[in-house]
């Protein structure tokens, strides 16, 4: 093997935590050769977050030219061009993936294309050829994941093919209430389909705060999105015309498509991992809080890696090992402090501590919540909503150790609660804050004025 083969860092899979390391160790003058057997970019980029936060935002525009008559527009919607829908989506992946490709080659990361395998504690075979790297990063992804026994094909589909359907279906069951069922559903009844989600645990996004649950579900049953939740699905049949859903308690549903929405699984079979003594449970790559696999010089990063699977996680990641390699002994990431947003209409973000996470970590908890009915912007924009917030305890120096919220946009304030949390902050400072009026942001400042013992725009 050659030396033009060795590199300072190797990295196996090309998505968000893979390509974000890659361009850091590269600015850290780290020689760096990064292995993708698809596209530059990923799920995220091709199959996940942009191309559904391209149809949310087709389907906001079908709902606000639907609604225009409401704030004195004449405005309708006359219909979905599902051509023009996919054409726009596909437009702004290509120019961010073009862009992505142009970042790797000026930072002179060297793109190794094919399938890898771990094959040694610092090598990976790539199409028979091996390539050697002093420190190992896998980042190899995750896939759409099924049930036991549930077959995917014709009418059973997952988000990849749903991101890509060139018509609007009548009627759609939705198999899982987490981020990814809530945004198709959203998106499919903007559009104009009959919706119907099928959760086996009580509530729809179970993983928020169940005060987010209880108002999503409220909002969408305003929206005509039928769910049923604590319901298990138990079987499906297709025809040539419809597929049929059955739910354990006799119930059948009949419907154009059925999505499977029940979460990702890790990409990590037959890539040589446990081959080469990496720890797998369940599938995920076991690491140290400094994603350190215990092997060698491997290391892991993204959706392999027990966790929230987020893109942003999975990018903060690849940024922390580039560091960890270079020496510069990065602080651990704080699970709890990486937002988290559904995009479904109205929108979810949070961060931190649910109440009852916090109540088990701290006891005794404060907690308050500010409406958006009392928020100027907020009536402008027509959303209903509420901003949760909770106190890590009854004293003036408690910090706030949890942020939730459900409103249209308000995934847009998220960034600010993930500086509250991360930086323990105390109510009164926040409170003391200046938020721009008028501003779905100020309803943030109106909570944490509550939380501090003073509120102004609110009764009580």
């Amino acid at each position: 093997m050659s030396e033009s083969d060795t590199y300072d860092v190797l990295i196996l899979g090309g998505g968000s935590g893979g390509y974000a390391c890659a361009l850091r160790a590269a600015q850290l003058g780290l020689s760096v050769a990064l292995v993708e057997q698809d596209k530059l970019g990923g799920t995220c980029l091709h199959r996940g977050c942009i191309p559904t936060k391209a149809l949310l935002h087709a389907a906001e525009v079908a709902d606000n030219a639907r609604e225009g008559e409401q704030i004195g527009v004449k405005s309708s919607l006359s219909g979905i061009d599902m051509s023009g829908v996919n054409s726009y989506k596909d437009g702004v992946v290509a120019k961010l993936y073009k862009g992505l490709q142009g970042l790797i080659k000026s930072r002179k990361v060297t793109m190794i294309e094919g399938h890898g395998r771990l094959v040694g504690q610092d090598t990976v075979e790539v199409d028979g050829q091996r390539y050697t790297g002093r420190h190992v990063v896998l980042a190899s992804g995750s896939y759409s994941k099924t049930l036991p026994g549930l077959e995917l094909g014709g009418r059973v589909i997952t988000s990849t093919e749903a991101i890509n359907l060139d018509y609007v279906p009548d009627r759609v069951v939705v198999l899982g209430g987490g981020v990814i069922g809530c945004e198709f559903a959203s998106v499919w009844k903007s559009f104009g389909s009959e919706v119907t989600i099928v959760e086996a645990l009580p509530h729809l996004v179970p993983n928020e705060d169940e005060f987010l649950s209880k108002q999503l579900e409220r909002q969408f049953r305003k929206r005509k999105i039928a769910f049923k939740i604590g319901t298990k699905f138990t079987g499906v049949e297709q025809t040539a015309d419809a597929v049929t859903i059955s739910l354990e308690n006799g119930e059948q549903i009949e419907a154009d498509l059925l999505l499977v929405a029940v979460g990702r699984g890790p990409n990590t079979a037959d890539l040589g991992y446990e081959e080469q003594g990496v720890t797998l449970d369940r599938g995920f790559v076991r690491t140290d809080e400094r994603l350190r696999t215990g092997v060698g010089n491997v290391y892991a990063v993204g959706d392999i890696v027990p966790g929230l699977q987020l893109a942003h996680r999975g990018f903060q990641q690849g940024i922390f090992v580039a560091e960890e390699i270079a020496g510069m002994n990065p602080p651990v990431i704080d699970e709890k402090g990486i937002p988290r947003v559904t995009y479904c209409e109205p929108e979810i973000a949070s961060v931190g501590l649910t109440e009852a996470q916090a109540k088990e970590a701290y006891g005794e908890v404060v907690t308050t919540t500010y409406d958006l009915a009392g928020n100027g912007k907020s009536q402008i924009l027509r959303t209903a909503g509420a901003i949760k917030l909770v106190k890590g305890g009854t004293g003036d120096d408690a910090p706030v150790v949890g942020v939730h919220m459900i409103g249209a946009r308000i995934g847009e304030l998220v960034g600010e609660a993930q500086l509250v949390y991360n930086w323990e902050a105390l109510p009164v400072e926040v409170a003391n804050l200046v938020h721009a009026h008028p501003t779905q942001n100020e309803a943030f400042g109106e909570a944490h004025l509550a939380l501090a013992g003073k509120p102004l725009h609110a009764h009580g």
